[in-house]
């Protein structure tokens, strides 16, 4: 018999075993050289991804830890061993120290964040306007406008570096955090992003508002915005970061050191203390902290409710009352309280506020975030 019988009849032992054989591998992360189904590799081809993901940990994450473990390093810990140690010997915070008397970091610090939040700011809001019009709207040059978008990504931005500096010079705001501001208002990579954020609305909601009397702003403000939401929190965090970032545009405009920002003021560590690779580790980190911080408010969100709701886990591992947790006291009010329902009520809510807060500020661009992918019906 070559296939499996139903009912009172027998079973093909082989037909079984091609079956079971099928199902296994249907399971499994890698498949078969024989077998079909090319979107899953071979065992081979899965462990050089494996290895090539360990490989580029590594090599991108590899540096940083290298130089934050040197900028906690004191003169005794070597520095160019190999392999490298990341667990400084002789533990120091005069590196950070050092830093601070050199440089006047809370300044060039707030220049920065003055810098990265207007860009941040003027991107969102310029941005989403353009998006707009190239992709909602229809009217005469909009290819050619389109064109002219494209082109100036394929332009180096020191190819018009000089003529942008000209320009600057030229209206007054050289030596200014307002000539280092403005060519980076909005950007070419940020107007694409909101134009196929735009474009992913559909028409029926734009022509429901035209026909209810809508004006431009409205349905810009009404109709368009909340559905790009999640695509423009995007774009600020691309704007605010390379607006911290950025070295090059800024050493080229400021030439009044009381008006540097962050970047541009840690080159003098290098001058100062070249010979002192972990004093200049130390200002690397500092000029990191606002964009790690920036990233773990997002990444902390989510583990901050997930670690202030926690019942369960703390109720098996906490057995002194001094010391358990919010949600593990809470629910012993019953007991103590009977059937006091405004206590209970009151103990919850409290529970409930530092959540709330930590929603209000950042979840809805989260939510807005997840729901830019899914698909509209």
């Amino acid at each position: 018999m070559s296939t499996l019988e139903t009912g009172a009849g027998n079973v093909n032992p082989e037909a079984v075993g091609t079956s079971s054989r099928t199902y296994r591998n249907t399971n499994r992360p890698w498949r078969s050289k024989e077998s079909g189904g090319f979107n899953k590799p071979t065992l081979a081809g899965l462990i050089v991804r494996y290895i090539l993901l360990v490989a580029m940990f590594f090599v991108s994450v590899g540096p940083f830890l290298w130089q934050l473990s040197t900028s906690f390093k004191g003169p005794k810990d070597p520095i160019y061993q190999f392999p490298p140690s990341l667990l400084p010997s002789d533990f120091t915070l005069h590196n950070y120290v050092e830093v601070a008397n050199t440089v006047p970091i809370l300044g060039y610090a707030w220049h920065s964040l003055i810098v990265a939040v207007t860009l941040a700011i003027a991107n969102v809001v310029f941005s989403t306007i353009a998006g707009y019009a190239l992709g909602c709207l229809q009217f005469k040059g909009k290819k050619i406008a389109l064109g002219i978008l494209f082109s100036t990504l394929l332009l180096p931005g020191e190819v018009t570096l000089m003529s942008q500096f000209l320009t600057i010079k030229s209206l007054g705001l050289a030596d200014s955090l307002a000539g280092v501001v403005l060519p980076g208002l909005i950007g070419a990579v940020n107007v694409l992003l909101m134009m196929a954020a735009c474009r992913s609305i559909p028409p029926a909601l734009l022509d429901a508002a035209v026909i209810d009397g809508a004006n431009t702003w409205q349905i810009i403000t009404r109709v368009v915005w909340p559905n790009v939401r999640g695509m423009a929190s995007v774009v600020a965090i691309f704007a605010f970061i390379g607006g911290w970032d950025d070295f090059l545009w800024p050493l080229l405009v400021l030439s009044d050191p009381d008006k540097y920002t962050l970047t541009v003021g840690m080159q003098y560590l290098n001058s100062n203390f070249g010979s002192n690779p972990r004093v200049i580790a130390a200002g690397t980190m500092i000029a990191l902290v606002p964009i790690i911080i920036f990233f773990a408010a997002f990444l902390g969100m989510f583990t901050f409710i997930g670690a202030w709701n926690d019942f369960m886990w703390p109720l098996i591992v906490l057995t002194n009352p001094d010391k358990l947790t919010l949600q593990v006291a809470l629910s012993q009010l019953k007991t103590a309280h009977g059937s006091d329902y405004g206590m209970l009520m009151a103990s919850a809510l409290i529970a409930v506020v530092p959540l709330i807060i930590v929603f209000i500020i950042g979840a809805k661009q989260f939510i807005a975030g997840i729901a830019e992918g899914a698909v509209k019906s």
